[in-house]
C-alpha cells in the first residue's frame, strides 16, 4: 500500500495493534483537553494556567495535525468535510486559530470515538449475560445524556460567567444547573440573566423533555432484553438472537443443541 493509504488504514483501523493505539491516544487527547477545559474554570496560580494553556495548544496541534491527516487520507476529501466527525473535529480546533472565542470545549463531540472501543467489551452484566450489541448501545445511552448534559454545561458557563459569575462561578455550577434544568426540576437557586443564557435554558428544557424519556426507555429495554434473550449462534446460519426458550433457530429452522 501507499503511504497515503496505509495513514488511511490506520487512523480508521482499531483491530491492529497500531490502528488500536491511534485511536486510544486520540480519546485520551481528549479527555486530557476536556479536563483542562473545567480545571481552568477553577481559581488556579498563574503558574498551573500556563501549563495547562501550553498544554491544551500542544493538544490542538495535535488535533490539527490529526484532522490534516484524515483529509489528506480521504478519497473524496469534499464529502469528508461534511460529514458529522469532521465536522465535530473542524469546530474543536478552528476558534483557537481564527481569535473568535473560545469554544474549544465543542471539542468534547469528538468523545462519540469511545464507542469505538466499547465494541471489545464482552461483561456479565448484573441482569444476566449481555451481548456485545447490548454493551454497546448500553455504553451510547449513557454517554450520549452525559455528553449532551456536558455541552450544554460548557455553553451556559460560557455565555453566562463573564456577566454572572456569582452564580456561575465554576463548571460544576454550570453543570448542576444544566441537570436540574434538563430534568425539569428547576429549583431556580441558580437563575442565567442574559438572553443567550436564557435562550439555551430554553433549549435546555426542550432537551430534557423530549430526549431523556426516551434515552431512559431506550436504557430499560436494553436493561431487560437480556433476561428474554439469549447469545447462541445458529450451526447453520450464524443466527444468535434467540430467546431463551428457543428450540429451534428463527431464521432457518435450524434445531438448537440448548
Amino acid at each position: 500500500m501507499t503511504i497515503r493509504q496505509t495513514l488511511a488504514f490506520y487512523l480508521d483501523d482499531i483491530e491492529s495493534p497500531v490502528g488500536l493505539a491511534v485511536d486510544v491516544a486520540v480519546t485520551l487527547l481528549v479527555l486530557a483537553s476536556t479536563a483542562i477545559f473545567v480545571i481552568e474554570t477553577y481559581p488556579i496560580s498563574e503558574s498551573v494556567r500556563w501549563v495547562l494553556d501550553l498544554g491544551n495548544v500542544g493538544i490542538l496541534w495535535l488535533f490539527t495535525l490529526e484532522y490534516g491527516l484524515r483529509l489528506w487520507c480521504a478519497e473524496h476529501r469534499l464529502q469528508h468535510v461534511f460529514r458529522i466527525y469532521s465536522l465535530i473535529d473542524l469546530l474543536a480546533i478552528l476558534p483557537f486559530f481564527v481569535g473568535w472565542m473560545d469554544i474549544s470545549f465543542i471539542r468534547i463531540f469528538r468523545w462519540f470515538r469511545i464507542l469505538r472501543l466499547v465494541r471489545f467489551l464482552e461483561v456479565e452484566s448484573f441482569l444476566g449475560k449481555a451481548s456485545s450489541t447490548d454493551t454497546v448501545a448500553f455504553a451510547r445511552i449513557l454517554f450520549t445524556l452525559f455528553a449532551i448534559v456536558f455541552v450544554y454545561s460548557g455553553l451556559i458557563y460560557q455565555v453566562e460567567n463573564p456577566i454572572n459569575p456569582g452564580q456561575f462561578q465554576t463548571f460544576l455550577d454550570a453543570f448542576y444547573f444544566s441537570v436540574v434544568t434538563m430534568t425539569t426540576v428547576g429549583f431556580g437557586d441558580v437563575t442565567p440573566i442574559s438572553e443567550g443564557g436564557r435562550l439555551l435554558t430554553v433549549l435546555m428544557i426542550l432537551t430534557g423533555v423530549a430526549l431523556i424519556p426516551w434515552q431512559v426507555g431506550n436504557l430499560v429495554r436494553q436493561l431487560v432484553q437480556p433476561q428474554t434473550q439469549v447469545t447462541f449462534a445458529c450451526p447453520q446460519c450464524g443466527w444468535s438472537a434467540h430467546d431463551s426458550d428457543a428450540r429451534f433457530c428463527k431464521r432457518c429452522g435450524q434445531a438448537l443443541d440448548t
